[in-house]
Parts: structure tokens; sequence; C-alpha cells
């Protein structure tokens, strides 16, 4: 069910993103006009992150880790059910806002105030669609970290679980971390529109800049959330093509740990150009190039898997060793912008667009194929 939701949502985002690439195709409006173009931005990003790329890695988790570790089932069954059922609405929702008064959210996917202060009620539909798949996430966690802690067989520590396993219960740690930031920092939008208080609004003391600091605070573990499951996907399907173990194993296991860790203390690198001091660039770009050695500890381990092993590329084994290649140009491009001068000249420019979708789509997505195309036979027998 999961994955079946998750591939709807990629084609209804998928529109979105069709429509975005017609508008572009040729300089001056050909298809949409501009605050329909923003509406498009705006609900491409929220319906892919939350709707298409965190729930079917959801679903791989459901379906795979019990396998993996020996146990009947997940945890908790009834809120696994919960867990999926309460992203249907959201969906509905989040899609629905479109033909809400003034259109959807036209804010952009990180929903800056004060902008946000003053969208339409489908700015109130969005947020409360995204409380509910906030909801959603932390449940789908809980289910996850308990199975991985409780229910593994006898025999099977954790330093012997399939990598997948430990990527997702490092990425159940995460969400549950930072989906309730998200949640205050879209409450608070909630009541600085409707209930007079001014969090983010300077005319009554607020600050605009405090929402991007609790943004991105969940803003930049989520993107680690969004690819740590695919680091796991690719840690199975390159060691079987390869037919040998994956290359250290322990480092991958501390990599994607330190990589978590990490991913909390550099939130404010999406932040160069709001005036910081020079000590707190100084300090989120140094952090932020910090994350590129667990990396590519990452990299390296699965280049050493696949060397002088017994290579075949069946399909599974071309989207993993693609992704090896586009990941890492996706990293590149990530670690340039965390230079804070040269971000502040390429901050809201296409470079950045480019960054994130070379890691989204040639990332998560990529290594999402991969592994349908690698389990699907376990799965459909």
């Amino acid at each position: 069910l999961y994955l079946l939701f998750a591939f709807t949502m990629l084609m209804v985002g998928g529109v979105l993103a069709l429509l975005i690439r017609a508008e572009l195709f040729q300089p001056g409006l050909q298809v949409v006009n501009p605050e329909l173009f923003n509406q498009l931005t705006t609900m491409h990003g929220l319906i892919m992150v939350f709707g298409a790329i965190m729930p079917a890695f959801v679903g791989f988790a459901n379906w795979m880790i019990p396998l993996q570790i020996g146990a009947a089932d997940m945890a908790f069954a009834r809120m696994n059910n919960l867990s999926f059922w309460l992203l249907i609405p959201a969906a509905v929702m989040l899609a629905g806002s479109f033909f809400m008064p003034g259109g959807a959210p036209a804010a952009g996917w990180t929903l800056y105030a004060p902008l946000t202060l003053q969208m339409g009620p489908s700015m109130d539909a969005g947020i409360f669609a995204m409380h509910i798949m906030g909801a959603s996430s932390i449940m789908g966690s809980i289910n996850i970290i308990v199975t991985i802690l409780n229910m593994r067989a006898p025999g099977m520590t954790l330093m012997k679980m399939p990598l997948f396993a430990w990527t997702w219960l490092i990425t159940a740690f995460l969400l549950i971390a930072v989906m309730p930031v998200l949640a205050g920092a879209i409450t608070m939008t909630l009541t600085d529109r409707h209930f007079g208080t001014s969090f983010f609004n300077p005319a009554g003391g607020g600050d605009p800049i405090m929402y991007q600091h609790i943004f991105w605070f969940f803003g930049h573990p989520e993107v680690y959330i969004m690819i740590l499951p695919a680091f796991g996907i690719v840690s199975e399907i390159i060691p079987t093509f390869s037919r040998k173990k994956l290359f250290g194993y322990d480092a991958m296991v501390y990599a994607t740990a330190s990589i978590a860790f990490l991913s909390f203390i550099v939130w404010a690198h999406h932040m160069f150009t709001v005036g910081m001091p020079l000590a707190g660039q100084m300090f989120f770009m140094l952090s932020t190039m910090l994350i590129a050695v667990p990396t590519g500890v990452k990299i390296f381990n699965w280049i050493a898997t696949m060397w002088r092993g017994s290579m075949t590329f069946e399909t599974p084994m071309l989207w993993a060793v693609g992704f090896i290649f586009v990941f890492t140009m996706g990293g590149f491009t990530g670690l340039i912008l965390a230079m804070a001068p040269v971000d502040i000249q390429l901050q809201d420019t296409y470079y950045v667009v480019a960054h994130f979708h070379y890691v989204l789509v040639a990332g998560s997505l990529y290594a999402m194929f991969g592994g349908v195309y690698y389990w699907g036979p376990k799965w459909t027998g």
C-alpha cells in the first residue's frame, strides 16, 4: 500500500513537474501565469518529498526489514495501518488545495514566512496535511525502531544486520527527532495567520528568520532521511552483483550514524544570505564540509566492493552503479554550495535546484528503482 500510494504521488508530482518544464521550455509565458507557476513549484516539492519519496522508503522498510532480521512481522500492526491510512486524507487535502479559493499555496516548498502569513485558505489545508503526514512518519518510525531492537532472530546481532536495516534504524531516529520541529514551525505559522501571534511577523516583534532556523533544523536532517534508506538499498545491491561481501561493513554503519549526527549541526548552511555573523558562517561551512567525510567513506566502500568482483550488470546493478556516479555529482555540488562566499553568489539560483535534484532524483529515486528491480522477484515470487 505504501509503495502504491508513493507511486501515485510520484505521478501527481510528475505532472506538476512536466507543467513546470513546459513553462520553462522557452522564454516568456507559455502555459501558466506566474502565480500558478509558484503554486506548481510549491506543490511539486511537497508532494514529491512527503508523498512520493518518504512513503516509498517506509514501504520498503515494512516489506524488507522483517525478512532481513528474521521477524514474523513488524511490531505494531495497527499503528502501521493507521500510519498508512493517515497518508490518504493528507494527500487528498494537499493536492486538493489547488481547488480552494486562491489556489494552492504559492510560497515555495519551504513555506517561508512572512509570505505564508498572507496566503489563502489552502495554506491551512497544507499545514494540516503536513501535520498528518508528520504523525504518520513518527508512527512508522516508532514501529521500525521497536521491530529492529526487539524482534531480531536469535544470533542476529545488530552488527550482523543487513545494511538496509541499519540505515532505516538510523533514519527512524532522525524522523522522530525532526518531525515535531517541522510541526512546531507550521503551527507557529498557523497561529500567526489566525490567532494574532507574532512569531514571524516583524510588525508584532516577530522574526521571519526564526522561521528559517526552525524549518531548516527540520529540513536538513530531512534530506538525510530521504537518502539514508537509498544508501541501504545500494549497499544491498552492489555486493550481490559483485559476488562478494560489502567492503567495510562496520565503517558503513559508523558512517551512516555520523552522517545522522552531523545532519543536526549544519542547518544554517541554507541561510548564508540572512546576515549571520562571520563565526556562524565559518561554523556552518566547516561542519557541512565534515559530512563529506563519512559520505566519501560510503562511496569508496561501494567502489571497493565492486573492485575485482565478478560483476554482472543486471538492471538493479545498473541503477546502483548509476546512483554512485550521479549521487557523487550531487554531493560535490553540495560541497561547493557549502562554501559561504560561493553560496552567497549561488543562493536561489538554478545551481541549487540542480544540486538537490541530483541527490533526490538521481539519488533517492534511482535507488528505489534499483530496489524494486532487485526485490521485485522476492515480493512477487
